[in-house]
């Protein structure tokens, strides 16, 4: 096939230009997002349960009879991030 003469120019490539998009990208990726924990509704229950000295299997029983369905980690991990600073860790 022959050429038609006509070239596309591509656009100058501008690394500083590029290198700031990409760190405004990266930037808008690593924001936080927050969305309510399915736990909330039952923070005073499961923490009074947990100070009985339940494991987090035995909470993940008493949610599930409850309709929440959740991994035992997730429980564990919503204690350590509710639980009172001075509270033994179990």
């Amino acid at each position: 096939m022959k050429s038609t003469g006509t070239t596309q120019s591509r656009p100058r490539f501008d690394p500083a230009d590029e290198a700031s998009r990409l760190r405004t990208e990266t930037r808008i990726r690593r924001r936080r997002r927050h969305f309510p924990s399915r736990l909330d509704r039952y923070t005073s229950e499961l923490l009074a349960l947990r100070d009985e000295g339940c494991t987090t299997a035995e909470l993940q029983r008493w949610l599930h009879a409850r309709r929440v369905d959740v991994h035992h980690t997730t429980v564990g991990r919503w204690l350590r991030r509710n639980a009172d600073p001075d509270a033994t860790n179990r």
